[in-house]
């Protein structure tokens, strides 16, 4: 049986790749990504891309919707549909975003949970009933945010530990999250990426952002990865290990061939620590 783990670098999977993709899948990206909200309903040519995809590299999924942090009831019904569809294209890691999105209606943005012990207790439960409904461990992915969210009774360090405990589940590392607060909040990001329980790290995601300031980065995901990222990649690479690592675009998507560089050299970073792991 083929084995469905991602691993390597993998892409986003986008609609507008797709003609470019059923022609030819490059060496390049060993994995894809794709919300699984924006594929439930989808027929026809789509679904047959996407079978197609599915049937010559693993796929990862990545919520947006589930509203982990909300106070709306965790949409059940929902969480059934995406466990048919992961079930259906052999995607094993599903993971989602450490923020909420939903009141009485969908906000259509991640906004950040209070570090506080309830929210901790909040959102453990709810991943903990995912985990349930699904039949996977998911992953959580540390968020950007731009405001204090609320009053705080520990750290983003902290109430990180604490909702990976709290929940048994792993954690997704997004590294340019982790630049963009630290540009926002002034703080250090290799000591950040230190901090961060290397036995729960499954899965990492690179990203380009917007520099409005000296002091403020918006998290865009609409241009290429900058230097001080890949630096923070190659660190986190150094203490972990070479988790399967995505590129992530999803503002001004250019064509497929202008983001392979970016993902081969992923995979270059990757094949380099590995070595010099072996090599010690």
């Amino acid at each position: 049986m083929r084995d469905t783990s991602p691993h390597g670098a993998g892409l986003g999977l986008r609609r507008e790749h797709l003609p470019d993709l059923r022609a030819h899948l490059p060496d390049a990206i060993d994995f894809f990504e794709l919300a699984p909200e924006n594929w439930l309903e989808m027929g026809g040519s789509r679904r047959r891309d996407l079978r197609l995809i599915a049937e010559r590299r693993p796929i990862v999924g990545h919520g947006l919707s589930l509203n982990l942090g909300g106070p709306w009831p965790l949409d059940e019904a929902y969480l059934q549909r995406v466990k048919r569809f992961l079930d259906e294209y052999g995607i094993g890691l599903f993971t989602e975003h450490l923020s909420w999105c939903a009141d009485d209606g969908h906000l259509y943005d991640l906004l950040p949970i209070p570090f506080t012990g309830d929210a901790v207790r909040h959102v453990a439960s709810r991943i903990r009933r995912t985990q349930d409904i699904l039949e996977r461990r998911i992953a959580i992915e540390n968020a950007s945010y731009y405001v204090a969210p609320g009053i705080a009774e520990m750290s983003e360090i902290e109430f990180i530990h604490a909702v990976l405990e709290e929940a048994d589940c792993d954690l997704h590392l997004d590294v340019n999250n982790v630049y963009v607060n630290s540009v926002n909040f002034g703080f250090d990001p290799c000591a950040f990426l230190d901090a961060m329980p290397a036995a729960r790290i499954v899965y990492l995601h690179m990203a380009g952002h917007y520099r409005e300031a000296d002091d403020l980065i918006i998290d865009t995901h609409g241009a290429a990865v900058i230097d001080p990222v890949w630096n923070l990649l190659e660190h986190i690479y150094a203490r972990i290990g070479t988790p399967p690592t995505l590129l992530e675009r999803d503002f001004n998507i250019p064509p497929l061939a202008d983001l392979l560089p970016e993902v081969r050299w992923i995979r270059h970073l990757q094949a380099a620590h590995s070595e010099s792991r072996h090599a010690a």
